[in-house]
C-alpha cells in the first residue's frame, strides 16, 4: 500500500464522486483513479465504497478505514514539515495562526511574550477558519494557534479568553431601538446561523436557542464572520456571533448585547502534543501573561 492510495481514497471519500475527485482534486483520469481504488480494496480485502449512478458512498469498512487513513497522512505531513525545519537549523521559525479577526487583539500580546526571542527566530503569521487552524496544527504547519477547541484533533488546548455572544443586525433594523436583545426577539425573523463547519460556535448558538425555547429554521449558514456580516446587511437577517465581531463591523451592521444570561464561547491557544519546538515550550511557559490582560 502506497501513500498515493490513501490520498486517492480520501479524495473520493470527501467528494463522493470518482469523477469529481479525479478531475478537480487529483488531476488524473477517472478510469485510472478507479483502478487505484480497486487495487486498494484488493489489498485491504474489503470493498471501501458502494458505487451507484448517484456517486459513491463509504461502506462500513470504508468508514472504519477513513479516520486511520486521514491520521496516517496527517502524521506523514507532520514528519515532512519537521524534517524541512530540521534541514534549516540556522534560524528557527515559529508559525502562529489566528482565527480571522482575532489577530487584531492577540498578535501584539503574542509578540510581547516572544519579545526576548525575536532576534533569534522568524515569526510567521496567518489567519484562517478555526477548523483549518486545527488541521494545520495537527499537520505541523503551525506551532501555535488562537482558535476554538475543535473536536477530533489530537491537540492540547488552553483557554485564554471567554467571549460573550452578541446579536448582529442591519443598522436600520427596528431592534436597534432596544438596548439589549431577548432570545424571543429572534423568533420569526430571518436568521443567519454558523454552519456545521464552525463546529464549536454552531453548538453554542444551538444550545442557547434550545435552552430559551426558541425554534428557528436558519435561512443561511456561514463559515466565517465576514460572510455573516455580509448576509446580515444584504438579507436583513439577524445573527449571533462572538463579541470580537465589534472590531470588524461595517457601517451597515450594528450589534446589541443579549439580555439575561449570555452564552459564551472559549478562545483557546492550541498546539500539537508531539511538537517539540523549544520556542513553543518557551511560549507556553509564559502563556499566563496572555491571560493577565485578556479582554472580558
Amino acid at each position: 500500500m502506497e501513500l498515493r492510495h490513501l490520498r486517492y481514497f480520501l479524495a473520493v471519500a470527501e467528494t463522493g464522486s470518482l469523477t469529481v475527485a479525479a478531475e478537480r482534486r487529483l488531476h488524473t483520469s477517472q478510469p485510472s483513479l478507479s483502478r487505484q481504488i480497486r487495487d486498494l480494496e484488493d489489498e485491504v480485502g474489503a470493498e471501501l465504497f458502494n458505487r451507484s449512478a448517484r456517486g459513491v458512498e463509504l461502506t462500513a469498512a470504508g468508514k472504519a478505514f477513513l479516520d486511520h487513513a486521514r491520521l496516517a497522512l496527517t502524521q506523514v505531513d507532520a514528519a515532512v514539515e519537521a524534517a524541512r525545519r530540521a534541514a534549516q537549523p540556522t534560524k528557527q521559525v515559529f508559525a502562529l495562526g489566528f482565527l480571522t479577526g482575532q489577530e487584531m487583539t492577540w498578535l501584539p500580546r503574542a509578540m510581547q511574550v516572544l519579545r526576548d526571542e525575536l532576534p533569534n527566530i522568524d515569526v510567521t503569521v496567518s489567519s484562517h477558519y478555526s477548523p483549518d487552524l486545527a488541521d494545520a496544527l495537527a499537520r505541523g504547519k503551525l506551532d501555535l494557534a488562537f482558535l476554538r477547541a475543535e473536536p477530533g484533533f489530537d491537540l492540547n488546548y488552553r483557554v485564554v479568553s471567554r467571549e460573550k455572544l452578541i446579536a448582529l443586525m442591519p443598522s436600520d433594523h427596528p431592534l436597534t431601538e432596544r438596548k439589549t436583545i431577548r432570545p424571543e426577539d429572534f423568533a420569526g425573523k430571518p436568521f443567519i446561523m454558523a454552519s456545521n463547519k464552525a463546529t464549536v460556535l454552531h453548538a453554542v448558538i444551538e444550545r442557547y436557542l434550545e435552552q430559551n425555547g426558541v425554534n428557528i429554521t436558519p435561512e443561511h449558514g456561514v463559515d466565517n464572520l465576514a460572510m455573516a456580516m455580509s448576509l446580515v446587511a444584504s438579507t436583513r437577517g439577524l445573527a449571533l456571533m462572538p463579541e470580537y465581531a465589534n472590531n470588524l463591523l461595517p457601517w451597515s451592521v450594528v450589534s446589541r448585547p443579549l439580555e439575561g444570561e449570555t452564552p459564551t464561547i472559549d478562545l483557546v491557544i492550541g498546539y500539537s502534543k508531539s511538537n517539540t519546538s523549544p520556542v513553543l515550550k518557551l511560549f507556553l511557559s509564559r502563556a499566563d501573561e496572555l491571560m493577565m490582560h485578556a479582554p472580558t
